[in-house]
């Protein structure tokens, strides 16, 4: 299993002596994009906070998304990804957000992605999303892949605001 603290030390420490802030919604990443951050000596420097959003009831209570808002969209989509990054972001009052939604394995979702399916985005001065594609059905694997496609994401962002 991959150390914590190597996934988010370089992009934290960007935040921190940028004095930028971070907030974090993920999915089936099941807390371990925020456990990596943590993990970090530090990290209350930059990190706020974040929530677990495994459900539209989670979505719907912690981030204040309303019914409204989700109609014609899916989640473990792009913009599904975005619309969290940018709620959580507002919700916390952060530089930034980072966002992710998707199937870890080993099966699918129910919205007919394939396992290793996840769609990351960021908000802040950069607003960025992609979607990736392990091709695995590893539940914990794909867990770790998308937190690095996660953090590689961010920092990307963070270092392209300048």
């Amino acid at each position: 299993m991959p150390d914590l603290a190597p996934m988010a030390a370089s992009v934290g420490e960007k935040l921190k002596q940028s004095g930028q802030t971070l907030a974090v919604s993920e999915s089936s990443c099941g807390g371990l994009l925020s456990a990596c951050l943590v993990s970090v000596p530090g990290a209350s420097a930059y990190y706020v906070g974040g929530s677990v959003v495994y459900t539209r009831a989670a979505q719907k209570g912690l981030l204040g998304v309303p019914d409204e808002a989700m109609e014609g969209l899916r989640a473990s989509t792009e913009a599904y990804a975005v619309m969290n990054a940018r709620a959580i972001r507002e919700a916390l009052g952060t530089t930034w957000a980072l966002s992710e939604t998707g199937a870890s394995g080993p099966t699918g979702n129910r919205y007919g992605d394939d396992a290793g399916h996840a769609c990351i985005a960021v908000a802040g001065p950069v607003e960025r999303s992609i979607t990736l594609e392990t091709g695995e059905s590893d539940r914990e694997a794909n867990m770790w892949v998308f937190a690095r496609a996660a953090f590689d994401l961010l920092e990307e962002c963070v270092s392209e605001a300048g």
